[in-house]
């Protein structure tokens, strides 16, 4: 059985992973007037650059000759994902913002509508859906009904969904709490991300050095996300990864100050 607490964490989890995203998104749409195409190009970007390029590259490099070596050492996992995504993601961002927002004023606003739509549709796809899905399994483990999973599922996965089943119940309402904590410091990555590469784009000349500083700073927050996770424990890792996202968002905030159009009296530009 699936402790209520849990339950009552999973459903938190799956309102705010859809709702927090969304919720933003219509905020920098009616409050600063952002495009909502901004939005969807991060959004697109994201689903685009990770879900699917990025994917392929798993596909052939872990499934390749070398993938077993890699993925069973940490160092070299970490180091290898962290690089990819931080390639991917930050390519993806630069592109997009290079050549599909090129009308946009050179201000906070189409960064951080971008951040949000980019973080946000990540939030929503790995997070919130994922949440839904197990709130579904719970209600069929705690109803009698988890006979149901294993007769969807193919017959070499009974294995598989029989672990995921286990998580689930030996999973307290702690564990979904620091998944969502994860997610609101990962949204904060994004937005920083996006203001530095944003940067990089408007500014030009000298200061393209932003774009490989934030696929640096995103490939180190992730490396050292998995790195870090077999020597500290749950919350520590939780409160670096956070300080990581809080340092990367005032670098962020503090390029945009320095080179694009913003001042103490029109904070987002």
């Amino acid at each position: 059985m699936v402790p209520v607490s849990s339950i009552v964490m999973l459903s938190v989890n799956a309102i705010l992973g859809i709702a927090v995203p969304v919720c933003l998104a219509l905020y920098m749409v009616k409050r600063f007037h952002a495009k909502a195409s901004t939005i969807l190009i991060g959004a697109g970007t994201f689903i685009v650059f990770a879900l699917v390029l990025e994917a392929i590259l798993h596909q052939v490099v872990l499934k390749g000759p070398h993938g077993a070596a890699i993925m069973g050492n940490t160092l070299w996992y970490a180091l290898y994902g962290g690089l990819a995504a931080g390639l991917f993601e930050e390519t993806g961002r630069f592109l997009a913002m290079t050549f599909l927002m090129k009308k946009e004023p050179a201000t906070c606003i189409p960064a951080l509508a971008y951040g949000v739509g980019h973080g946000g549709v990540e939030m929503i796809l790995i997070f919130g859906l994922t949440m839904i899905s197990n709130l579904v399994m719970t209600l069929l483990i705690n109803t009698g009904n988890s006979d149901i999973i294993f007769a969807q599922a193919p017959a070499e996965a009974a294995a598989q969904v029989q672990v995921q089943l286990d998580q689930l119940q030996a999973a307290g309402a702690g564990t979904w709490l620091l998944g969502l904590w994860e997610r609101f410091s990962a949204l904060i990555l994004h937005l920083g991300l996006s203001l530095m590469v944003w940067a990089a784009v408007c500014k030009r000349g000298k200061w393209l050095w932003l774009f490989p500083a934030a696929i640096a700073l995103h490939a180190l927050v992730d490396a050292g996300a998995v790195i870090l996770q077999q020597s500290v424990g749950n919350v520590p890792l939780e409160v670096i990864i956070t300080a990581e996202a809080l340092a990367v968002a005032a670098i962020g905030y503090m390029v945009t100050k320095k080179w694009l159009a913003i001042s103490p009296e029109n904070p987002l530009g």
